[in-house]
Parts: C-alpha cells; structure tokens; sequence
C-alpha cells in the first residue's frame, strides 16, 4: 500500500514539475525564437536589412516566375522559408529596395568578377565540389555561370546553359574535333556524357577524370572483359593504363588505337632485338615483313590467366 501512495505521488509531482520546467524552457528560449523568426519570405532574420522574396519578385517578375522549379527553391520549402531565396545570393536587399532599385546596392552577379561569383556559389556548394579553385577549370578563370545560368535553365539538366556535350565543345573544340573521327565514343549520339568520364569541377586526377582507387575503372566500368584481375597483368596496363594504347575521344583507327598498325604499337615498348632473328624462330617474327599482326597470336593483351605471353 506503502509503494502505491508513493507511485502516485511520484506521479503527481511529475504532473506538476514538467509544465512548469517547459514554461521555464520556453521563457529561456523566447528571446531566441523571436530574434530568429524570419521576415515573411525573408532568406534570413530581420536584421542587416532583408527585405524578404515577395519584395523583390515585386519588380523581377520573370525571375520570381521561374524560380518556383529551380532547385533552390526547393532549400525553401524544406527550411520553411529560411533557406535559399533571393538575398541568400544577392545580399540584402533594404538599401536597393529604399535607393529606388539602384543597381549599385545590390550584389550583381553580372557585374562581379569571376572570384566573386565563384565564392558566392561556393559558400554553399564547397563541400561538393572542394578542389575546383586547384582544377584547370578554376586556374582558368572559369566562372560557375560560365556553365550555369540560376535564373534561365531546365532545372533537369543541373541548371546548365546548355547540354552536354555542345555546352563543352564552347571551349574544348580541340575534343569536338576527335569526336568526329570514325571511330569515338558516342557522345555526339547521347549515349554518353562528358561528365561520365570527367568531373568538371575538379578531382584530384589528370584532365579532371572522375577519381577512382584503380585509374582504369573510369574505362573499365563499361570495359568489363578488360578490367581483371588476371595471373598475368600486362604491366602497361597498370603503369600507363588504356590510354597508352587508345585515344578515349577518338581515332580514325578502329579500337580508338593511337596509330593504325598493331605492330607499331607494340614495339613502341617492345622494341626489336636479336632474338627475332635467331635459327627456329618463326619468320613472321620478322618485323621488316610486318605480314602478320602481333594479336594475332598474343590475343589476351590486357591480361591473362593461363599464359605470361598472353595467349589464351
């Protein structure tokens, strides 16, 4: 009987406690609550002269319009209204708004250089792209709306100016070149992409290829017969991988081979020597004849699991 009357003072007191510690809790948090109740619409607190986004789509219409499917707006929903809206990027609005809308009290992103554009971006979206200033876009001088346009881009296609790979080819007309050989990758088709293979805000690899702890895989991942592993690796596989032999763009050799004679390749390392011409080797071990293909016979080039002259 003892333990029930004290269970049920226990009770009580508890009863009596807890709204009383979360009326205290809330005073405590009023202060804070108030401070950071956002402006209607506003990116961020009253404070530092946010107006908030139905004041600015007041005057930019067409940008107010579109930016209900752009994926920022998103940020929005999903922050109930604190998160990216337009001062999230051009800074406060209050003193452009009071000027009368003069263009000098806002942060214009066409007006500002291309470190000032690639800082404001990057301020939200470094921790996706972290080596981008270390890329050879970023050295450049590359801007993120060299590429991308917030305002006046299909929201599926990661708001870019363009698609791939016409938007690349702007600058690397060099690479457009190779994909009109007879022989390329299809990217032009739209099977493939460009950032299929490369990163373009920036890796940690040569010509910005997509980082992977075996160089090959970016090629290997389609090229699965060549991937292995194998008892018998050709070591220029492993030490200067596919692109020792092919061109990844384009040839007019088929299997996108550097030059159009197999031989030529192969004794590119293999040089001739004194062996070819010793009593009982096969004549078509001849070079100089050139009659008969090196993988004719050494078939298994990118490895193999029963010979270490890569036969079958």
């Amino acid at each position: 009987m003892r333990r029930l009357l004290l269970c049920i003072g226990l009770v009580c007191l508890l009863f009596c406690y807890c709204p009383r510690t979360l009326v205290h809790a809330a005073d405590q948090n009023g202060q804070q609550t108030a401070a950071t109740k956002p402006v209607k619409g506003s990116a961020t607190s009253p404070a530092a002269g946010y107006v908030g986004q139905e004041v600015c789509a007041a005057c930019h219409t067409e940008e107010a319009s579109s930016f209900a499917n752009n994926p920022h707006s998103r940020l929005v929903l999903e922050h109930a209204g604190k998160g990216v809206t337009c001062e999230s990027c051009h800074g406060p609005g209050k003193a452009h708004v009071e000027s009368g809308g003069d263009p000098k009290k806002i942060f214009r992103f066409d007006k500002a250089s291309v470190a000032q554009v690639n800082a404001k971006c990057l301020s939200c979206h470094a921790a996706a792209h972290p080596n981008f200033e270390h890329s050879p876009h970023g050295r450049a001088g590359v801007s993120c709306l060299s590429c991308h346009s917030v305002h006046h881009a299909a929201p599926a296609t990661m708001l870019l100016k363009q698609k791939q790979p016409q938007l690349c080819y702007t600058c690397h007309q060099d690479i457009k070149v190779r994909f009109s050989m007879p022989f390329h990758h299809k990217v032009p088709e739209g099977l493939m992409k460009c950032t299929d293979c490369h990163d373009p805000h920036g890796t940690f690899s040569n010509n910005q290829l997509r980082t992977t702890a075996d160089r090959n895989m970016i090629c290997t991942r389609c090229h699965t017969e060549t991937a292995g592993p194998f008892v018998y690796e050709h070591p220029v596989v492993k030490t200067g991988g596919c692109i020792s032999c092919h061109d990844p763009h384009g040839s007019p050799n088929p299997r996108l081979l550097l030059v159009s004679n197999v031989n030529t390749l192969c004794l590119q390392c293999h040089t001739a020597s004194m062996n070819f011409t010793e009593a009982g080797t096969p004549s078509f071990h001849n070079q100089s004849t050139q009659f008969v293909s090196c993988t004719s016979c050494h078939t298994q080039i990118h490895g193999s699991n029963s010979s270490d002259v890569f036969f079958k």
